[in-house]
């Protein structure tokens, strides 16, 4: 099991070679085809089983897909560069404005957008945002070295600086305590901060090569990672200080990059250093990779997803420029 070097305080690494991965699982996946072509279409956020929201990154635009008729209403944000959103429990569409230094709001009401500008003009694209349940939106600055934290009712934007430069924050989850933790893709560290204080704390993982894009947490508190450069699938318990990793099933060129968790605690990943991408599953109880899926229309690249629990489905974008549906139930 994990070993760890208490008088030195150093978390030692546990890595699990690649499984021969003998399974036959896979699960249902399902793609439309977006009409605006080359826009990049990412990052969806379903509602419901019939309404899912997505960004045209290269496209300027948010739109809303109707799963039953397959219609898709598209909302221009002209130069904006959108990457990422997601359906506020205000009901509002929250996007990341990743190339004009905002977060844009939209009303669904009177079909307005609001933008509300980054306090520091260093904070120039914000990347990825998460809601936390307690009326913010916390958020990551990818090329601007930073995070950060939006009051949905007041706006006010607080930033706080990597201590790492060039650190490049990425993905970001919300711990069931509240906390934020973030992956520095440019680097290899986790980070977590204190709501209460903004306080930041960096957690350098055991391999200097190492890579986080996406993070995700179980229900157990561990965190878990997606290592894009090595292809390896990692955890890191805040409780014992501990890592723990895995070979992806497709090995170093995996590049896993979009990651989503079910209530199951069960880990989905997409391998999008091959190709077709692969939609694959993970059980973190009984630490053994059990699925495996190509992306039907091949993927190129899978950046994100969206766990939707009612109907036990993960929706993601491809640079084939469709919005795909994995149903896991």
């Amino acid at each position: 099991m994990m070993k760890h070097l208490a008088a030195l305080a150093v978390a030692v690494s546990v890595v699990h070679a690649a499984p021969a991965f003998a399974q036959t699982s896979t699960v249902d996946i399902k793609e439309w085809k977006v009409e605006w072509e080359g826009s990049r279409p990412r990052d969806p956020f379903a509602v419901s089983k019939d309404e899912v929201w997505f960004v045209g990154q290269q496209g300027h635009y948010m739109a809303q897909l109707d799963v039953k008729t397959g219609k898709m209403t598209k909302v221009d944000i002209p130069g904006a560069g959108p990457h990422n959103l997601i359906v506020g429990s205000d009901g509002a569409v929250w996007y990341a404005g990743n190339l004009q230094a905002h977060i844009g709001r939209y009303d669904l009401k009177t079909k307005k957008v609001e933008q509300i500008a980054m306090p520091d003009p260093a904070a120039r694209d914000p990347h990825t945002l998460i809601e936390d349940g307690k009326g913010n939106i916390w958020f990551t600055v990818q090329g601007g070295n930073m995070m950060g934290r939006l009051n949905m009712a007041t706006k006010k934007v607080d930033l706080i600086k990597s201590k790492t430069e060039r650190s490049r924050p990425y993905g970001i989850k919300i711990a069931a305590d509240g906390k934020p933790w973030i992956v520095l893709f440019g680097t290899n560290k986790l980070a977590s901060i204190d709501p209460a204080t903004l306080a930041l704390t960096e957690i350098d993982i055991p391999r200097a090569t190492a890579r986080p894009r996406r993070i995700e947490i179980t229900s157990d508190g561990r965190v878990w990672y997606a290592d894009y450069a090595d292809g390896k699938l990692g955890a890191y318990d805040p409780k014992t200080k501990a890592f723990e990793e895995w070979d992806m099933p497709s090995g170093a060129q995996s590049r896993p990059y979009g990651t989503a968790m079910d209530d199951k605690d069960r880990l989905w990943l997409v391998e999008s250093g091959v190709q077709p991408n692969k939609f694959v599953g993970f059980d973190t109880k009984t630490e053994k990779f059990f699925s495996s899926t190509n992306v039907p229309s091949g993927g190129g690249t899978v950046r994100h997803m969206h766990y939707l629990k009612p109907a036990q489905e993960i929706w993601f974008g491809a640079d084939t420029n469709t919005i795909g549906r994995a149903k896991i139930g």
